[in-house]
C-alpha cells in the first residue's frame, strides 16, 4: 500500500497546495485583477498575440513546459532512491517550481507580453537585459539539440510511436482552421482529434506498414541524424506560422490525449498497487551503494530533476507565448501555478513508474528472462566493479553505473514501468507501450517546437538591442534558432559518433537551466522591490536556484569535464554570465526600493518598428 499512498499524498498536497498557497499569491500578492488590459487584447496581431481561452492556454503551457524533463530528470536521480527525489519533486513544485512560473507569467502579463530577458533590462539594467538574453540564447540552443536527440531516439526505438506524432501535425491545423476561421465549438474536433490520434496509436502497433522505420544511409545518415533533421524542419514552420494555426491547437490537441495516457498510468498504477503488485519497495528509498562514476547527490539532485520540481525554462513559455494568449489576468494562477503542479504529479508519476513499475517485471538477465522486484530494477540501475589498473602497477576496484545510463535506457525505465501499469487496465503489453512512448515523444515534440519560437523571440531581441538590423527578421532569426541547435545535436561524441552532441551538453542542460530560474527570480524580486512588495517567498527560492547549479557547474568544471573543451567553455562562459548579472543585482538592488522601472514607450511610437 505505500505505493497508492505516497501517490494520494502527493496529489493531495498538489490540490491543497493549489487553493491554499497558489490563492495567496494570486490574490495579496500579484492582484490578479480581470479589469487589467493583457497583451493578447492590446497588442493583438493574430500572429503571436491571440486572446484565447483559458482551457486551450492550459493546454499548451502544460506541454510545452512539461517536455521530457520531469520524465527523464526523475528517472535518472532514483538512481540515489526514490525518497530524495519524491521530497524534491512535491516540495519544489509548491514553494518554488510554481512561485517562478506564475510570476514570470504575471510580470510579463503587465509587461506587454515582454520576455523575462527584456524585462530584465528595465527592471535591473540595460547591460542585464543583454547578458540575460545570451544566457536563454545559450540554454535554448541546448534545449532545442537535446529535444530533438530525445524525440528522434524515441521514434527510432519505438517506431509504432512515429504514426500518431506525425497525424498531430494535420489534425491541429484542421483543428485551428475549424476554430478559427470557421468558428465551430471546441468539443467535437476535440473529440474527433483524439480518436484519430489513438487510433493512429492503435494502427501503428497492429497495422501492418504503419511503422515508421528510416534505413541507415551512408556512414553519418543513421535513423536518429534523419529523424532529428526532420524534426528541425517542422520546428521552422511551426515557429513561423500563426499560432492558432499549429502551435496552440497542436499543443491542445495533444495536451488531451497527454491527460487520457496520464489518467490510464494513475489508473493503472491504483490498480497494480491494490492488487500488490505494484511495490514501490522494488527500489532503495535512499540509495545505499553509490558508484564511484555518479556525482554527489548534493547539489546534483536539484539540477537533475528539473522540470517537474523547477525549472528556468519554464519562465520563457510563461513570459514568451504564454502571456500572450492569455485572455484575462486571473487565468493565470489556473494557468501558471496549476501547470506545474500537474507536472510534478507528472514527476511523481515517473518516480512510482520507474521503481514499483519496473519491479512488476522486466526482461533482463543473460537469457533475457523475466525479472521482477528489486532484481528488475537493478538490472535498468546496475552497478558494476571493475578494476582499474594504475600507472605503478596497482590494481585497484572501482564501480560504474551512472556514465553507463544511456538516453534509451533512462526513458526506457519510465516507458517499460509505465506500459507495466497501464497493462493492468487489461490493455496488451504492446499497445500499452507504443502508449507509453506517445506519451514521452509528443511531451518533448510540444517543447521543441516552442522552444523554438522562444529562441526566435530571443534572437530578435539580440538583433533589436545590438542594432543587427537582418536577426529582427523572423524568417532569418528563426534560421539561425534551428542550424544552432541543429549543429550541436550533430556534433560527434568522442567515438566520432554523429548525432551526440545533446547529449554530450545534457549534464550543462540541467545547470543552466537551474541558474535561469534562478536568473529569473532575481528579475522576479526586482519586479516586487521596486514596488514596495514582499520578496521572502522569492529571496529564498532564488538563493537556492542559484547556489545549487553553481556548485553542480563548478564539480563538473573541476572533475567531470576536464579535457572536453566544449564543455569547459559553455560551462565557464555561463557562469560569467551569471556572475556579471548578480553584480549588476546587488549594484541596483538597494536604490530599487520603492522605485518603479522606466514606462513602457507608448504603443504609437512603435508602429513601424
Amino acid at each position: 500500500m505505500l505505493t497508492i499512498a505516497v501517490a494520494i499524498g502527493s496529489f493531495f498536497a498538489f490540490i491543497v497546495a493549489y487553493n491554499t498557497y497558489g490563492r495567496w499569491l494570486s490574490r495579496k500578492i500579484f492582484a490578479l485583477d480581470d479589469g487589467r488590459t493583457v497583451p493578447s487584447h492590446e497588442m493583438r496581431d493574430d500572429v503571436d498575440y491571440v486572446p484565447t481561452k483559458r482551457s486551450v492556454v492550459f493546454g499548451h503551457h502544460f506541454t510545452s513546459i512539461a517536455g521530457t524533463g520531469p520524465i527523464v530528470g526523475p528517472a535518472i536521480a532514483v538512481f540515489w532512491g526514490w525518497l530524495p527525489a519524491l521530497l524534491w519533486v512535491v516540495l519544489g513544485s509548491i514553494f518554488i517550481g510554481a512561485v517562478h512560473d506564475l510570476g514570470a507569467l504575471v510580470v510579463s502579463l503587465r509587461n506587454r507580453g515582454q520576455t523575462v530577458g527584456e524585462i530584465a533590462g528595465r527592471v535591473i539594467s540595460p547591460r542585464a537585459k543583454l547578458l540575460f538574453l545570451f544566457i536563454l540564447f545559450f540554454a535554448l540552443s541546448i534545449v532545442i539539440a537535446i529535444f530533438g536527440l530525445v524525440i528522434a531516439n524515441i521514434f527510432a526505438l519505438y517506431p509504432a510511436s512515429v504514426l500518431s506524432v506525425v497525424v498531430a501535425v494535420p489534425v491541429a491545423i484542421a483543428v485551428g482552421l475549424l476554430v478559427y476561421r470557421a468558428r465551430v465549438g471546441l468539443l467535437w474536433p476535440s473529440l474527433a482529434a483524439l480518436a484519430i490520434l489513438y487510433g493512429a496509436v492503435y494502427a501503428g502497433v497492429y497495422v501492418e506498414g504503419c511503422q515508421i522505420t528510416l534505413p541507415t544511409i551512408g556512414t553519418y545518415g543513421t535513423p536518429v541524424v534523419q529523424w532529428t533533421v526532420l524534426l528541425l524542419i517542422y520546428c521552422f514552420a511551426a515557429s513561423v506560422l500563426p499560432v492558432w494555426l499549429l502551435l496552440q491547437p497542436r499543443d491542445y490537441v495533444n495536451s488531451h490525449q497527454l491527460l487520457v495516457a496520464l489518467a490510464l498510468l494513475v489508473a493503472g498504477l491504483v490498480l497494480a498497487a491494490a492488487q500488490g503488485d505494484a511495490q514501490l519497495q522494488s527500489a532503495p528509498a535512499v540509495a545505499q551503494q553509490i558508484p564511484d562514476d555518479a556525482p554527489p547527490m548534493l547539489p546534483f539532485l536539484f539540477i537533475t530533476i528539473a522540470c517537474g520540481a523547477c525549472s528556468g525554462f519554464h519562465c520563457l513559455v510563461s513570459s514568451g507565448t504564454t502571456s500572450k494568449q492569455l485572455n484575462c489576468e486571473t487565468d493565470a494562477q489556473y494557468v501558471g501555478y496549476g501547470s506545474m503542479l500537474l507536472e510534478g504529479a507528472l514527476a511523481v508519476i515517473v518516480i512510482l513508474a520507474c521503481c514499483a513499475g519496473v519491479g512488476m517485471g522486466v526482461e533482463g538477465g543473460t537469457a533475457g528472462e523475466e525479472l521482477t522486484g528489486r532484481a528488475a530494477w537493478q538490472s535498468r540501475y546496475a552497478i558494476q566493479t571493475e578494476q582499474v589498473v594504475a600507472a605503478d602497477g596497482t590494481i585497484s576496484e572501482v564501480t560504474k553505473g551512472w556514465t553507463s545510463m544511456g538516453l534509451g535506457q533512462k526513458v526506457g525505465a519510465f516507458v517499460d514501468g509505465g506500459a507495466n501499469f497501464v497493462a493492468t487496465l487489461g490493455i496488451s503489453l504492446p499497445l500499452a507501450t507504443a502508449i507509453i512512448a506517445v506519451l514521452v515523444a509528443c511531451f518533448a515534440a510540444t517543447t521543441l517546437d516552442t522552444a523554438t519560437r522562444l529562441q526566435r523571440y530571443v534572437i530578435q531581441e539580440l538583433g533589436s538591442s545590438l542594432h543587427v538590423a537582418p536577426l529582427s527578421n523572423k524568417y532569418i532569426a528563426t534560421t539561425v534558432a534551428v542550424v544552432t541547435g541543429g549543429a550541436i545535436a550533430m556534433m560527434p561524441n568522442s567515438d566520432g559518433d554523429i548525432g551526440k552532441g545533446g547529449l554530450i551538453l545534457w549534464p550543462l542542460f540541467g545547470a543552466t537551466n537551474q541558474l535561469l530560474a534562478g536568473l529569473a527570480f532575481l528579475v522576479l524580486a526586482f519586479h516586487l522591490r521596486r514596488r514596495s512588495i514582499a520578496t521572502w517567498f522569492v529571496v529564498a527560492p532564488m538563493m537556492l536556484m542559484l547556489l545549487m547549479p553553481a556548485w553542480a557547474m563548478i564539480y563538473n568544471l573541476t572533475h567531470d569535464w576536464q579535457g572536453n573543451a566544449l564543455l569547459m567553455s559553455f560551462g565557464i562562459g555561463i557562469l560569467a554570465l551569471e556572475a556579471w548579472m548578480i553584480v549588476e543585482g546587488l549594484l541596483t538592488w538597494r536604490r530599487a526600493a520603492g522605485v518603479l522601472e522606466p514606462s513602457l514607450p507608448p504603443l504609437g511610437s512603435l508602429a513601424g518598428k
